[in-house]
């Protein structure tokens, strides 16, 4: 799916360009699409790696440990009258009528062929959060890679543009991904304490932890590292810029309730943050900024 998004992206980008610019614009655009999908794609291992974290079983592990469960069941069971869509679940997806069905006739059984989703547990968390952050640092870390070649490649002042990236970088990182999980974390562990269990209770207080920490502290601390410390150190300029949210920023929060619903329990959502996480490595890849700038060189003052 992740690379299907990005072919029809490519597409879109180079059929929206001027034909003299198609071919620059294209190589441009697919460098840093490679750079950012690659990463994305590769980001589970490399942070299950990291953490010691079990990394999400394949569609053919699952598929395999349906079978076996399957096959055991109905040698025990053959009289089971639900045996069509017991051999139906073993490699295809049930309806919700025919999961309505199983779980009427057969719940222990339903129960291990579908897990519940599981309360984590507070000692848990910030083991949780560890991996979920290493994960979205890996595709923004590959759009800024990507990015970085593909100006080097097709502009010769790509040195000027590395700045734009970094902070692009920083803002998505931190604004859209790190202190959001932070924030999500330190609510859930919060909730533990108090020994709330409702899963609404802890969703709402998550959304909460996401909003105070990430889209609005996020934005003012990777402003200020841009402001403060990249771009003196790189431009030899105090560049002071407002990278401020806006409604694509606030779309990319998505992945928040991912994450929200990943901390609740809900491992099957997983295999989607790869697809989420890649919009901010693009977006840090090619170096977006949304505000006008004022440059001070420090050779002038």
């Amino acid at each position: 799916m992740l690379s299907g998004f990005a072919g029809g992206y490519f597409i879109n980008e180079v059929h929206k360009t001027p034909k003299e610019e198609r071919r620059k614009e294209g190589l441009k655009t697919a460098i840093t699409l490679f750079g950012t999908v690659l990463s994305a794609i590769a980001a589970p291992k490399i942070a299950s790696k990291l953490t010691k974290r079990n990394p999400f079983p394949s569609t053919c592990e699952v598929i395999n440990r349906n079978k076996e469960l399957v096959n055991n069941f109905i040698s025990e069971n053959p009289n089971t009258k639900i045996k069509g869509i017991l051999e139906k679940s073993k490699n295809k997806v049930l309806s919700i009528c025919e999961v309505s069905k199983l779980f009427s006739e057969h719940k222990e059984f339903a129960n291990k062929l579908i897990p519940p989703p599981e309360n984590i547990q507070a000692k848990d968390i910030f083991k949780e959060i560890g991996y979920l952050s290493i994960f979205g640092a890996i595709p923004v870390v590959g759009g800024i890679t990507g990015g970085i070649v593909a100006d080097k490649v097709t502009n010769k002042d790509w040195k000027e543009k590395v700045p734009d990236k970094i902070n692009e970088g920083i803002y998505q990182y931190l604004a859209n991904i790190f202190l959001c999980n932070i924030g999500a974390g330190t609510a859930l562990g919060i909730l533990e304490k108090l020994n709330i269990k409702s899963k609404a209770a802890r969703c709402i207080g998550m959304v909460a932890g996401i909003i105070t920490t990430g889209v609005i502290g996020g934005s003012a601390i990777a402003n200020f590292i841009g402001n403060k410390v990249i771009n003196p150190i790189i431009l030899k300029k105090e560049e002071k810029e407002k990278r401020t949210p806006e409604l694509l920023d606030l779309s990319l929060h998505t992945d928040d309730i991912a994450t929200v619903s990943l901390l609740s329990g809900l491992k099957w959502i997983e295999p989607a943050l790869p697809i989420l996480y890649s919009i901010s490595g693009y977006r840090a890849g090619i170096g977006y900024r949304n505000d006008s700038r004022l440059c001070i060189d420090k050779k002038d003052e």
